[in-house]
Parts: C-alpha cells; structure tokens; sequence
C-alpha cells in the first residue's frame, strides 16, 4: 500500500540532519508539504538546497523549540499560510554526555530543556490547532536510554524518560479530539550525534543488537510515516521502538 499525503502539512523539528532529516524527506516523498525547522541556520540551509533539488512540497522555518514565543509563532506562521497543521514530529534533541559527579546544573539544565520542554511548548501550541480541527498526529521521538538507562546519559535518559510520561499523558487528554500521540523510541541509529562516540562505545552498542548492525535514519522514518498514516489510527499512547532487538 502507497501511503499518500498529499494535502497534508506536516511539521518536523531538527529537520536540519540526521533522523529529523531522513523523516522529513520520506514525508516530502509521500507528497507531505513538509515544514523544515532547526535553530542551526547552516543545517537548515543544508537541507532547504536538497529539498530544492528535488522539487518537495515544503517550507523552511527557523525556530529554537526552547521558547515559548518562537514556537507559537511557529505554529501561527504555518497556519496562516497553509491553512493547517496535521502532523507534528518532535525530533529536536541534543546530548551534553558525562558521568554523574561531572555532570555541570548547565549539562543536566540544557538538555532537559531542549529535549523536554521543548516538545511540551511544541506539543502545547500544535494541540491548540489540532483540536480545533479535530484531527492531528503527533510523535515524539525519544530513545530507547529513556527505557533502560545508559551510564553516563544521566540528563539525556532522564529526558526522554520523560517524554514517554508526557506523551501517553497527552495522549489520553487528546484522544477525545481524534488526536493521537505516539513515541519512537530509536536504538542504535547512524548519525552526526552517535558518530561522535568513540569507536569502543560504538562496539559496545552493536554486540548488543541482535540484528547485529546500526540503524539508519530511514529506519526511523519509515516508522513515523506509518504512526502518522491512516493506518495508525487506532494507535495511540504507545513507544515503538526501533532498535534492530536491542531492548526487548
């Protein structure tokens, strides 16, 4: 079955590289006008020139989720123009990795802000639209460290812990509205955020990994585009997780 989203605008956040890219070109190819949003100008700008070489659907839209002001902003902007919003992926994310007694109030305070309170003000503003309209799909991406724990991720498990919580929250508040809410929780996933590991933690990770291989970003995005699709409609409040068996 061809998943279509023609007519469908769909928004996705540290859209710039990485997995955030790679879902939003998938969308982009199922005929999505997809809306690119990143802080970093030079990895917006990156992936404007792509999705100008192939001609999507799309707009681009710089935004730093941490603030509540640019974020409704955001979501105003989009609705004005396009006249909705149905899908919202929260992928915006950083990592400040260090262990326990290291770890500086700025390392925990960065990355539960970006990581967190970033797809609170996303999530808070989209649902405003999306119970209006009385449909919207929402996922959020956290990781599988947000189930088991990870030394060293203290502040990024910590995070995405908490996006789990958050998520089947909303999920049962929005489904009234025929809004549903999921999570992705990605392993192992080839990106500019994991090459920076060190060839030893990288080993660590794949001899645990049944599939025994990294995931790509396509991984990833092939599972948003389902939870995001007509086929998912009955599915809310649930983590898939993308792990090649990692956590099982």
């Amino acid at each position: 079955m061809n998943i279509d989203f023609s007519n469908q605008v769909v928004l996705v956040t540290g859209s710039g590289r990485g997995i955030g890219f790679a879902i939003a070109e998938k969308f982009a190819e199922a005929n999505a006008t997809v809306i690119l949003c990143d802080y970093n100008d030079d990895a917006l700008s990156g992936a404007v020139a792509k999705f100008k070489e192939r001609n999507f659907l799309f707009d681009a839209l710089a935004c730093d989720v941490t603030n509540g002001e640019q974020v409704d902003a955001l979501i105003n902007d989009i609705v004005g123009k396009f006249g909705a919003l149905h899908v919202l992926i929260n992928n915006a994310g950083i990592t400040r990795d260090t262990l326990l007694l290291r770890m500086k109030e700025e390392q925990w305070d960065a990355v539960l802000t970006t990581n967190l309170k970033g797809i609170f003000l996303t999530t808070r503003a989209a649902a405003k639209q999306f119970i209006k309209q009385r449909y919207g799909k929402i996922i959020n991406i956290s990781s599988v460290v947000g189930l088991t724990g990870n030394a060293g991720q203290g502040n990024y498990a910590a995070s995405k812990a908490g996006v789990i919580g958050f998520s089947k929250s909303v999920a049962k508040e929005l489904a009234v509205r025929n809004v549903t809410v999921n999570v992705i929780a990605p392993g192992f996933i080839e990106t500019p955020m994991t090459a920076g590991l060190s060839p030893e933690v990288q080993a660590e990770f794949l001899k645990r990994i049944p599939l025994n291989r990294a995931g790509m970003p396509q991984d990833v995005a092939g599972a948003a585009l389902f939870l995001a699709s007509p086929l998912a409609d009955y599915i809310t409040g649930q983590v898939i997780v993308v792990d090649g068996g990692m956590v099982m």
